[in-house]
């Protein structure tokens, strides 16, 4: 093999692989536009209007809320957290965590007796303020 076919063969490998790079990545960081609960299934949808994947309500629970970068679904006594590639994040407790009445952005907020709860999309508590 010739030393310039050696360069150029190095180089087309390269570029391959940034290109499956930058496919993955773009792939990885696609948000969340709306999720959709119809009959037994959900439907996530991406930020181009394509649904990206589907899960059965028996597996996940009931939709509770949904922004760009996660939703949450409900069953029984706990929350799931999920993030916008469809993987569970976090569960938490609905008994801790109260009703959830609100997602947005990074946070979403619940209410507790007389108290307002807000949390990170990774379940930590933020903030706490009367509900009074």
């Amino acid at each position: 093999m010739n030393l310039n076919n050696y360069g150029a063969m190095r180089i087309k490998i390269l570029l391959a692989m940034l290109v499956l790079a930058m496919g993955a990545a773009a792939q990885a960081t696609k948000g969340i536009s709306y999720v959709e609960q119809k009959g037994d299934f959900i439907y996530v949808y991406d930020e181009g209007g394509r649904r990206a994947y589907t899960k059965s309500v028996s597996s996940a629970g009931q939709v509770v809320g949904w922004s760009g970068s996660f939703w949450i679904t409900c069953s029984r006594d706990y929350y799931y957290i999920w993030t916008a590639d469809g993987k569970r994040h976090k569960t938490l407790s609905r008994h801790t965590v109260g009703e959830i009445v609100g997602v947005s952005g990074d946070t979403f907020t619940s209410r507790r007796y007389d108290w307002i709860y807000t949390y990170d999309k990774d379940g930590r508590r933020i903030g706490t303020r009367s509900a009074r």
